[in-house]
Formats: structure tokens, C-alpha cells, sequence
């Protein structure tokens, strides 16, 4: 199976193929010079990249008119009728080539600091106990009880700078009397 693109061009979406040629709305580029269009998918070795840095390189071959539409307007028993008609201006490309440039890969450890949320990072950074920012006011007040007196106090500061959830602040600073 030979590879292809999905290519958009003034607002539409075009599946393409090297050699393809291919009429488009107008294009501001002149005859002879490269285009390259913004990729949304390539496919046809394997599965589908649905996020490729590819690039695809199509050449303009010419601008053209369209068919020509005729529109008539007619109503009846006034004399009303009105013609109208246009064409469209249209430009043919040729798609020349569509790159299969590889993303670079980065290493596991850059890949897993990406997928933890900056939040998560911030709760560990600040001394927070570890599920806190999934917790309800119901189990925060559950849990208070097995934390340290600096767990509750850095989760009683995180209340009060950010989400000042009133039942939560209660709960701490309940917990942190205790303590």
C-alpha cells in the first residue's frame, strides 16, 4: 500500500498521494512555486499518524476558472426573473513529495516528567501528601489523621493560596489542633 496524506488547504481537507494532481481554491502563490500544506494525517505504512512532522511539497501548476454555474431566480405571475451565474477560481497543484521525517525520540525520563501533571509536581514539592489533589473534604478530614503536623500544615497553606475550600480549611486546621 503506497503512503498518503491528509492535507488542508483553504479550510478543506484533501487526501493526496505523490504524482496526484489536484484542483484547489485559489492559492496567492504563482505558477511554478512549492506549497507545503499543514499535515493532519499520514498513512499508508502501518498505522495512521494522527500527529506527523512530515511535510508534504506540492508544486502549482496553473491557475483556472471553474465551471461556470448559472443561477436563475423566477417568480411567477410578476415578471420577476433574475439570472446570474460564476465561476470559481480554482488552482491545480501537483503533489511532488511527502517527507517521512522522523520525530526524535526523547529518553523515558523526559517522557514520564511530561506525563505527571505540574500540579502533582508542585503537591510533592510543597510537602503535600501523596492523592491529595483527587481528595474529597470527606476523606481529607479521614486522612488528616494519619498525617505528620508538616503534611497538614503544607496542606493547610495549599487551601488557603489556591482553592480556599472552606469545609477543607475547617477540617485542617481542626486536625492540626489535634496534633
Amino acid at each position: 500500500m503506497s503512503s498518503y496524506a491528509i492535507i488542508s488547504l483553504g479550510g478543506k481537507q484533501y487526501r493526496v498521494q505523490e504524482g496526484e494532481r489536484l484542483l484547489v481554491d485559489r492559492l496567492r502563490a504563482d505558477e511554478g512555486a512549492t506549497v507545503e500544506p499543514r499535515v493532519l494525517l499520514v498513512g499508508g505504512n502501518g498505522a495512521p499518524d494522527l500527529s506527523p512532522s512530515t511535510t508534504v511539497t506540492a508544486r502549482v501548476v496553473g491557475h483556472e476558472l471553474g465551471k461556470k454555474i448559472r443561477i436563475g431566480k423566477y417568480r411567477r405571475r410578476t415578471g420577476y426573473k433574475k439570472h446570474a451565474g460564476h465561476r470559481s477560481k480554482l488552482t491545480r497543484i501537483e503533489i511532488e513529495s511527502i517527507g517521512t521525517a522522523k520525530r526524535a525520540t526523547k529518553p523515558k525520563a523526559e517522557q514520564a516528567e511530561k506525563a505527571a501533571p505540574p500540579k502533582a509536581k508542585a503537591q510533592e514539592a510543597a510537602g503535600l501528601p501523596e492523592g491529595y489533589a483527587a481528595m474529597t473534604i470527606a476523606q481529607l478530614t479521614e486522612a488528616a489523621d494519619g498525617w505528620s503536623h508538616e503534611q497538614v500544615e503544607a496542606a493547610l497553606e495549599h487551601e488557603r493560596s489556591s482553592k480556599a475550600r472552606k469545609g477543607a480549611l475547617a477540617a485542617l486546621q481542626a486536625a492540626l489542633e489535634d496534633k
